[in-house]
């Protein structure tokens, strides 16, 4: 998911078990209006103010141009409350608590569409054309061969480069295009000999860098039955190892924080990250490095069936209720999410949203070039990349076993084997599956 929207639950499940209905069936809370319950009124429950409400905001003006009497009444809900909000109403079916639309974490989706059958409404008849959306990204929401979100927040991943640092190493972002990890790996052990700059850092005790590495070979950490897959996974194994030739070699810092790594990139110390294209964000919050920086897609991994340069961390989907206002909801995403090049024209440059929706990748202003990214036109590049991200299996367990391949991962940097560091990992999903 996106660090940088990471959200600590504020109470507990039993607090919010007796306030669902007053943010349910169209009634506000958190400030939000009020005046839900109205035959053309969406409820609607999101995080993050300044991008997916900022969102759903534009969105409502852009179906109001045609519907003069619509409107949504948006709840602010951090999403770690909005699970435990979509638990609770499961556990007691009190299915009439919940809003018409809601964003949901893509690597969620799987667990609370097979755990919760009743909780979120297929879209198979919402009249949405999902061949405009990248496979990889719909399988995320996408269940027994039937789709349950509507891909929004584009997880893409990028290799975002210092371009005054590769120069002086005498590189260029074309010598780190459609290379491969170890690739990567020599021309940045010579970046650091040359500049004394690492090419990457990473939190420690995060998997991130690993679950990308898996993805663009469209692998997993479970078969197609459901069952965990981290012992004897040839790609695991490889990805694991070429982390940790990163660390071993200096060209990958590992620091102790979020906030660290972010400060890694703003004040100069690496010369390069590997992250869903949402990390733009922060990195242009350093305004004296514009156009000092470039975008490219990310390495794939070594001798690796499938294996390619395109991949993803991170990303959302918006889902109607099993309860909500099916007919006026799915209209409202076909006509906007789904179909307005005018929403998400207003929404790249005021917020950074990238599409999923790749009919929006052939506007002007997805075109425009950059002055930040060295008038390179990320965003077309990035909807492009991401109609090139395979899919994989994330499983209902997804949580789980990225926890327990970081725990392995950290054994592992410490000098633990990888095989028995693999197979701990292994044991610890098999009896939380339990």
């Amino acid at each position: 998911m996106k660090n940088t929207r990471k959200l600590t639950a504020l109470v507990s499940a039993g607090i919010l078990a007796l306030s669902l209905t007053a943010c349910g069936g169209g009634n506000s809370s958190d400030g939000a209006s009020s005046e839900g319950g109205g035959d053309n009124t969406l409820t609607v429950w999101t995080w993050d103010p300044a991008f997916n409400i900022f969102a759903m905001q534009e969105a409502e003006k852009v179906y109001q141009q045609d519907h003069a009497d619509f409107k949504l009444d948006i709840v602010e809900v951090p999403w770690d409350d909005l699970q435990t909000k979509l638990t609770t109403i499961a556990q007691a079916q009190s299915w009439d608590e919940l809003p018409d639309i809601f964003l949901m974490q893509n690597n969620a989706f799987q667990k609370n569409v097979q755990n919760y059958p009743d909780l979120v409404a297929s879209l198979d008849d919402s009249g949405i054309d999902f061949s405009e959306f990248p496979d990889g990204v719909k399988a995320y929401s996408n269940v027994d061969g039937s789709q349950y979100g509507l891909p929004f927040d584009a997880g893409t991943a990028v290799t975002a480069l210092r371009t005054d640092v590769l120069e002086e190493a005498g590189y260029t972002v074309d010598d780190f295009t459609d290379i491969t990890w170890s690739d990567f790996l020599t021309k940045g052990k010579d970046v650091l000999e040359k500049t004394g700059k690492p090419m990457l850092s990473g939190q420690a005790g995060s998997s991130d860098t690993i679950m990308m590495m898996l993805q663009s070979a469209g692998a997993s950490l479970f078969d197609a039955e459901g069952n965990p897959t981290i012992t004897d996974n040839a790609t695991l194994k490889a990805a694991v190892e070429q982390y940790k030739e990163l660390v071993d070699a200096g060209v990958m810092v590992e620091v102790n924080s979020w906030d660290e790594y972010i400060g890694t990139l703003t004040n100069s110390t690496v010369a390069s990250t590997v992250n869903g294209i949402w990390i733009v964000g922060s990195i242009q919050t350093a305004e004296d490095q514009s156009g000092k920086w470039g975008l490219t897609n990310v390495p794939a991994l070594d001798g690796v069936s499938g294996a390619t340069n395109y991949s993803a961390n991170g990303g959302s989907s918006w889902a109607i209720s099993s309860t909500g206002d099916f007919d006026l909801a799915s209209d409202f995403l076909k006509s906007t999410f789904a179909g307005s090049t005018e929403l998400y024209d207003t929404i790249l440059p005021e917020a950074g949203a990238v599409a999923n929706w790749i009919l929006a990748g052939d506007s002007d202003v997805y075109a425009e070039p950059q002055e930040f990214w060295g008038g390179q036109a990320i965003y077309k590049d990035v909807v492009e990349f991401g109609t090139k991200v395979p899919s994989n299996n994330t499983g209902v367990y997804y949580y789980e076993a990225r926890d327990a391949v970081s725990a392995a991962l950290t054994k592992i940097i410490g000098g633990t084997d990888v095989d028995t560091a693999l197979a701990e990992a292994q044991s610890t999903v098999e009896f939380a599956m339990q």
